[in-house]
């Protein structure tokens, strides 16, 4: 099983009462941190503008920015988004963006693209808030420009959502035009999202990674109904990796849980966020699939892994003011599943 690694930027509310000079340097050295070890293929970052549960006055950093910071102060790891949403930039300007990031990092970008979904957010910058048809008609175009961009180095498309006239991407990204990448597709393209008749359809389409539902069930049903795409359109089905996203809550004992839990709900007590949605907040993640002891998360994995969800992308919300949490996962979860 491969292992990703998010990096607190802020949205979850994950680096609150760390002042806003300093939050920098905790985001760099978890970043240097995945980068020296040899348990962690990549790092993400949300495509958010406010942050969660709700919005608040705390930091939220935007992605493509870290994106680009990232990849001047690390060696190793992949650079992700969970997921960019597909509206926030022009698909065209947004491929020129990775192309860059790109080149920047020697090829290890990865472009995670959904159709958005935080309609707070949209409103607030001026998006409006499209119906769901009209958001995946856009990611349906928007990663049409993006393939024709780097694979083709230019893209032109009069589509509904989009006109798009000869627009260039030079530098192209060094994935696809180079030994570091396939020739065929440019920046890996992670489909983000379990819509049944349009997200999935467009990820069996274009998609060279998805991420989708991290639970058994759940899990199981929506890689069912991206195979039955796969097979309506000649792809092969196990061509595609399937991923997902896992909070990770870890301890060496029960107790250890608790604590991580509380540590959880505490900081969203410090962001503002009332104490009816902390309380749900912090039962809704105890219940959470990747919530126990070492043991009991590699189990979990194993079984997942049995299903065919073969790249976990993690998140430890206390990261950036305890690293103990992804210590005890490198140290005792990564060896039983790595290799």
């Amino acid at each position: 099983m491969r292992f990703g690694m998010f990096v607190p930027q802020g949205w979850r509310m994950d680096l609150v009462g760390i002042e806003p000079a300093q939050q920098w340097e905790a985001m760099v050295n978890l970043a240097k941190h995945a980068d020296d070890g040899d348990v962690f293929e990549s790092i993400w970052v949300y495509d958010h503008f406010h942050t969660v549960p709700e919005p608040s006055d705390e930091a939220t950093h935007e992605a493509w920015t870290l994106m680009a910071a990232f990849a001047a102060a690390t060696d190793r790891v992949r650079l992700g988004q969970m997921c960019t949403c597909m509206a926030y930039r022009n698909p065209a300007y947004l491929a020129k963006v990775a192309a860059t990031v790109d080149v920047v990092s020697g090829g290890r970008t990865e472009m995670g693209i959904g159709a958005g979904w935080y309609e707070h957010e949209w409103r607030a910058f001026g998006y409006g808030f499209p119906k769901a048809g009209d958001r995946l008609g856009a990611l349906r175009e928007g990663v049409q420009v993006f393939r024709d961009m780097w694979t083709k180095g230019s893209a032109t498309l009069d589509g509904k959502y989009y006109q798009v006239d000869g627009a260039l991407c030079a530098p192209r990204p060094l994935q696809g035009t180079s030994h570091l990448g396939s020739p065929d597709n440019g920046i890996p393209m992670w489909i983000a999202g379990g819509g049944e008749k349009v997200t999935l359809k467009i990820a069996a389409q274009y998609a060279d990674y998805t991420n989708f539902d991290g639970a058994a069930e759940g899990f199981d049903h929506k890689s069912e109904i991206l195979k039955g795409h796969c097979d309506a359109l000649g792809r092969d089905f196990g061509s595609i990796v399937r991923s997902a996203n896992y909070n990770v809550v870890i301890g060496e004992t029960e107790a250890d849980v608790e604590d991580r839990l509380k540590f959880n709900g505490e900081l969203l007590r410090r962001g503002g966020v009332p104490e009816k949605k902390v309380e749900e907040h912090v039962e809704s993640l105890r219940r959470q699939p990747a919530v126990g002891t070492p043991e009991q998360v590699v189990e979990m994995l194993k079984d997942m892994e049995s299903r065919g969800m073969t790249y976990a992308i993690t998140y430890f919300g206390e990261a950036a003011y305890d690293r103990s949490g992804i210590e005890l996962f490198e140290e005792k979860v990564a060896p039983e599943l790595k290799g």
